[in-house]
């Protein structure tokens, strides 16, 4: 079991230790393991994180095929419950109240509608005018769009289930190996 560390005395980041982590998981893990994963691909650029966190992803899903909590950051992951059988997503339950967000500690099945960084961020204490620019910078850069759709705009004449799908294979780059 690991967390958020680093071995720099040994030569090690802490995304080098999650990637060992991940590795020694991935390597001995079986259909009988229960694995939990927490935010994989956190410690590099946005792009190497989610291609490196969808392909665990898939790799549990379609090769171990082991009982799984995978939580993440990453709103594209929630595309792999359209392509790997097994797979269901769930988001932690949120509601708003006279403008406030309330987090309900309950899980529900579904993924969640939006990304509350900023607000998660207000409320550990950053000075509301951090607060502010990020909003402002969140709302001049697309705000809520993930990758995938912007990657999948020009596909909007196919079916949904159909561009979904295959607008996956295409943002990985090429169609998944088999892992078997």
């Amino acid at each position: 079991m690991g967390g958020a560390s680093d071995n720099l005395a040994g030569g090690e980041s802490t995304f080098m230790v999650e990637m060992v982590e991940t590795a020694n998981i991935l390597n001995n893990a079986t259909d009988k393991s229960l694995i939990i994963l927490d935010e994989i691909g956190r410690g590099t650029s946005t792009f190497d994180g989610v291609s490196i966190a969808w392909s665990v992803a898939e790799f549990i899903a379609e090769s171990i095929n082991a009982k799984t909590l995978f939580a993440t950051h990453y709103h594209e992951l929630t595309d792999i419950e359209l392509s790997s059988k097994g797979v269901k997503n769930c988001a932690t339950e949120v509601t708003e109240h006279n403008g406030e967000l309330i987090f309900m500690r309950k899980v529900r099945a579904g993924t969640a509608d939006k990304s509350y960084g900023i607000h998660v961020a207000e409320l550990a204490g950053l000075p509301q005018e951090v607060i502010s620019r990020a909003n402002d910078i969140l709302k001049k850069s697309g705000k809520e769009r993930t990758l995938t759709r912007r990657y999948c705009e020009y596909a909007e004449e196919r079916t949904e289930k159909e561009q979904r799908g295959q607008c996956r294979a295409d943002y990985a780059g090429i169609r998944r190996p088999p892992y078997h």
